[in-house]
């Protein structure tokens, strides 16, 4: 505890156990310098790849991306997460993302191509079983990675209204209502540029707008939002990368500043963070700077400072962001072997 009864912030990292990793991490965060102490880890469920804290900061949620998936929750009052009730099923393979939406848990099914709702019990335990599975439909040009669908990522809009999905296998993003059932419903899939493998979507702080970054061709696609009608419509391409990559070059995660100046990215392979600057219905590149190790799986920011978990180097490197320019310069790293997301309380 700090000074004064207060709970030192923290983050939580999550890993591959498959690839060594050694499940969730927890670590003290540093608000001055950014700087991440770790603290202790649990190996409760494979591969937690990522994580979602509730909004009291006292129960942590993991996926497990197998197949079969599951979704487990932890309660994080002390520094040593603990097991909040069994791993349930989300009835759906490899789940990649998760996230919290009206009462349940979200979860995006990359193998299945699925998103499953899993109710919340008052204390904020898991209920028995989902509530409601979406499975996607479609298919992609790209012959290795878009035979079927692969969702990536599910999360609320700001108005909380909406749950928004994005499929890199179908090239689409899916606007989808929760009914007081549970149950998960379609509302509108949006078009996305054929091929692009859309992989995490980013909302501006204002509700405005949505920023779409591509695995599978290196763009950040500009939305509109209009969280009245539930409809986004894409406005502008732009180039995560300022010239034409050699190597591999696959973007994962993207952020949003606080205040909705800057975006920022992470390309694998090329193993860079990419930096922009938000004007209107487009986003001017910056610059990019070295990600501080291998294969930066995603991407966080908390107070000032970006997180990058980097999956092959295995560790989290965190960035001090120029508050004037926007770019990033790296400030410290910590070992964790398979890292694959951050959070913070």
């Amino acid at each position: 505890m700090a000074d004064g009864g207060r709970r030192q912030r923290r983050a939580f990292i999550g890993s591959f156990t498959a690839a060594g990793g050694p499940g969730i991490v927890t670590a003290a965060l540093a608000p001055d310098s950014g700087a991440l102490t770790p603290l202790n880890s649990v190996n409760g469920v494979p591969d937690p790849s990522y994580l979602a804290l509730a909004a009291d900061g006292d129960t942590l949620y993991a996926v497990s991306e197998t197949s079969p998936g599951a979704v487990a929750a932890y309660r994080v009052t002390g520094d040593v997460p603990e097991p909040a009730g069994r791993p349930v099923p989300v009835d759906g393979d490899g789940p990649t993302h998760l996230s919290l939406h009206a009462g349940h848990v979200l979860t995006a099914n990359y193998g299945s191509g699925s998103v499953t709702a899993v109710p919340l019990r008052p204390d904020g335990t898991l209920a028995r079983a989902a509530s409601g599975v979406l499975a996607h439909t479609g298919s992609g040009p790209h012959a290795q990675r878009q035979q079927a669908p692969h969702a990536h990522q599910v999360q609320p809009d700001p108005s909380g209204r909406w749950a928004v999905s994005v499929d890199l296998g179908t090239d689409s993003v899916r606007v989808c209502a929760l009914t007081d059932g549970g149950d998960l419903t379609l509302h509108r899939e949006i078009a996305l540029r054929p091929g692009s493998g859309p992989r995490h979507l980013a909302f501006h702080p204002a509700g405005t707008h949505a920023y779409v970054v591509g695995e599978l061709v290196p763009l950040v696609t500009v939305c509109r939002w209009d969280a009245a009608e539930g409809v986004l419509r894409p406005v502008a391409e732009v180039p995560v990368l300022p010239t034409v990559p050699t190597g591999d070059a696959y973007p994962s995660g993207i952020v949003v500043s606080p205040d909705g100046g800057f975006v920022w990215t992470a390309t694998r392979g090329e193993d860079v963070l990419s930096a922009f600057a938000v004007e209107g219905d487009t986003l001017r590149p910056l610059g990019t700077v070295p990600c501080g190790g291998h294969w930066p799986r995603a991407l966080a920011e908390s107070g000032g400072f970006l997180y990058v978990a980097n999956e092959r180097s295995g560790d989290v490197t965190w960035f001090a962001v120029d508050p004037r320019t926007g770019l990033p310069g790296r400030a410290g790293a910590i070992a964790v072997p398979a890292a694959s997301c951050v959070v913070f309380d």
